[in-house]
């Protein structure tokens, strides 16, 4: 069988420049994308899917992660795979889409799952023979960073960790009541506007020529913690 191997690398190397498999680098390959696969889909379906159900952005993460995963560890030389790296991460530092920047949330768990597709992308040893040593880092090493990337996630996602209190921008329409003796007039039209059982209210600009004032409130809903449409105050433009 090793001999058969030898013999396909060999005329498929003299015909298209390429050997047909390298089962010690095919294996590697393939147990490193498995396990940058189940972290990244773990991370983007459990943990971020639950709180902002923007199925656009998990599509993207995932794609993004494994896109980059597999660049990374097609490219030859380290010094390189480390240029590249740190290349993405400054390119990924500036992006925004045509229409609307990313999200910082978004953002975040963008830049995260980049990173780790690229240490399980980068996450090799090889054997100097002549030193006797292994150069590069273990599947235990592997293994822990990726458990800690899924550790923080899952912590920091966690409403009994982070008690953070849901805001929306509102531009209001009654300039008389942002006065701070008004401020409770003010809180109890909000409620019966929006339904909302507010927690806190800040008084942004007021527009006196349009007889509006930008109002952000603090409230608690379950069903908007995460959501990263809530602070919009403008509708997002299309295409």
């Amino acid at each position: 069988m090793h001999g058969l191997l030898d013999e396909l690398n060999y005329t498929f190397g003299q015909a298209i420049g390429m050997t047909f498999l390298e089962p010690k680098a095919f294996i590697s390959l393939l147990i490193r994308f498995c396990l940058n696969f189940v972290v990244v889909a773990l991370i983007a379906r459990c943990f971020y899917y639950p709180q902002s159900r923007r199925r656009d952005y998990m599509f993207i993460f995932i794609i993004m992660a494994m896109s980059i995963f597999m660049l990374v560890s097609l490219m030859g030389g380290g010094a390189m795979k480390t240029g590249a790296a740190l290349g993405l991460f400054a390119i990924f530092g500036i992006i925004r889409y045509r229409t609307e920047p990313i999200p910082i949330r978004e953002m975040t768990y963008l830049f995260m799952l980049v990173a780790i597709s690229v240490i399980n992308a980068m996450g090799r040893a090889e054997y100097h023979r002549t030193a006797d040593y292994w150069e590069g880092f273990g599947i235990v090493t592997l293994l822990f960073a990726n458990i800690v990337f899924i550790v923080i996630a899952a912590l920091f996602e966690s409403s009994k960790l982070l008690n953070e209190h849901c805001s929306k921008y509102i531009k209001y329409d009654n300039v008389n009541l942002v006065h701070p003796e008004k401020r409770e007039e003010l809180k109890a039209d909000l409620e019966k506007r929006t339904g909302l059982k507010i927690i806190a209210i800040e008084v942004g600009a007021i527009d006196f020529l349009r007889d509006c004032v930008m109002i952000r409130i603090f409230y608690d809903e379950e069903m908007d913690k995460g959501s990263t449409i809530q602070n919009l105050d403008h509708i997002p433009r299309q295409g």
